[in-house]
Parts: structure tokens; sequence; C-alpha cells
């Protein structure tokens, strides 16, 4: 079975989603695997392509990554450019709210409606959820009157708080910056009032079996991708600064995070 590769999670726009398959089947080319980078577009579950066997370079969520026996290979993650990640590759999630809304503090979304993506997703569920737990057990009581879930994706997020449908929302914030960057209008509709703290970002992994010899050239083939002047304009616009291979290890926060006995939306 031959691998695919594929950059799903951080295609936030038409052009992001172009620049990541440019990135990646360049990548490819360089370390000498003639893998396909397929689309995956949503609405389709992102659990069911990081179920799959023969993922050979795929972007995928840290908390699945970190739950999965065996464990995928950690290819590399990327380093996203704008000073808040401060060269480390890390993200956060961004709780926003309309533009034009009266909110200027988490706190003052109380009530009203919270949005989330999917429940078992990091960014735009469990990482927000763990935020929110100590506003629920210092208040005693539910903070929102409602909730609304299967969002999909950060996009979701904006669209849904544009539409009124919800006060307040997750984003993961890499996606959220590739929003602002590629497609300012539907960025411009949302504004954040709090972040969580940050955690290591979602990597590019591999579930197919890789050879040390593979492994050892797609990591350089991703360096040399973020650094050839080639691909100078692509890497610009993804606002990526860079890969790195952190620990593994570095993700069982994650699970961890996930294990702890925090409210379910319905009930924050």
């Amino acid at each position: 079975m031959t691998p695919v590769a594929n950059a799903r999670m951080y295609s936030a726009t038409a052009s992001a989603r172009a620049d990541w398959k440019q990135l990646l089947a360049w990548a490819l080319a360089r370390a000498g695997l003639a893998w396909d980078v397929i689309d995956y577009d949503a609405p389709a579950p992102l659990s069911a392509l990081w179920a799959r066997d023969d993922l050979g370079l795929a972007m995928m969520c840290g908390l699945p990554f970190s739950q999965r026996a065996p464990r995928p290979t950690l290819v590399a993650a990327p380093i996203p450019s704008p000073a808040r990640y401060a060269g480390r590759p890390i993200y956060f999630t961004d709780i926003v709210v309309r533009t034009d809304s009266n909110y200027e503090r988490i706190e003052d979304t109380f009530g009203g409606v919270v949005g989330y993506t999917l429940a078992d997703s990091m960014s735009g569920g469990v990482a927000f959820r763990n935020h929110l737990a100590p506003y629920r057990a210092a208040h005693g009581r539910r903070l929102f009157a409602r909730a609304v879930g299967d969002l999909i994706h950060a996009r979701g997020v904006v669209e849904a708080l544009a539409a009124g449908r919800i006060d307040v929302g997750p984003l993961d914030s890499y996606y959220h910056d590739l929003l602002r960057h590629n497609e300012p209008a539907l960025a411009r509709q949302v504004r954040i009032v709090a972040s969580t703290e940050a955690m290591p970002i979602p990597p590019l992994v591999a579930t197919a079996a890789l050879s040390p010899d593979e492994l050892a050239r797609l990591r350089d083939a991703l360096q040399a991708a973020a650094k050839t002047p080639e691909l100078k304009a692509v890497t610009e616009r993804l606002l990526l600064a860079g890969f790195a291979v952190p620990d593994p290890a570095d993700y069982e926060v994650l699970a961890a995070i996930a294990q702890r006995a925090i409210p379910p939306f319905e009930e924050l």
C-alpha cells in the first residue's frame, strides 16, 4: 500500500489548501517518495482520515495523536511565523466573539450561546472546555444557556458567529491567523476576547510503516521546503517559519487534559 499525504487541518482557505498541496508535493519529490497528496475536504470527518493506516505525511490533531495505539510516527510539526508563537511548534485556542458585539471579556458571554466544532477536537472543543472549567466551578452553575456543536472547523465557528447562531466560540489560533492573512474579510467578522495557554501544535505524522531512511528524507525535505526560494511565496502565505521535530511525549499533556472530569458543553 503506497502511503498518502494530506494537509486538511490547516487548509483554512482555498489558497492555503493549494499552497499546502504544493509544499507537500515538493517535499515528497525532494525526498524521492512517489506518494499522492490527496484531497479530503470538509465535511468528511477527520477522524476517519486519521484512522487510516496508509498516511505517510498527514496533519493530525495532537489529541488523537496522543491517544492512538500504536502511536503514529511524528514526522515534523509546523512552526507558525507570527510573533506570538515565538519560533516554537505551538498553538493556542482563540476564544472569539462577533466583532460588533458588546462582549469584551469571556465572562461577558456567560448566559449566551456557546459554540464548538467537535466535542473531541482539541482546539475546537477540549481546550475550550478546559479553559471554561474554572469559571464553571467558581459559578457553581451553568455558564451558558445553550450549546451549539458540530460546527466542524474554525470556519464554521466564524460563520455561526456572523450569523448570530452563537455568541462565543473557539478557533485554532494558527487556522485563525491563516484566515486573517488569506481571507481577511471573513476573519474581520470576529475578534478575540481570550486565548488558552500554549499547547503543542498538530504535527505531520505517518501511520504507515516508514523506514528510518524514508523518515530522515522526509524531515530533511520539509526543512528544505521551508527555506527554498522556490517556495518563499507559499511559506509566506502559510505563515510558516519552518518545521520542528518535537518529542512525541510533549503531546501527552493533551491526553491528560482530555481525561479530566470537565463538564460537556451542554452542561457548562
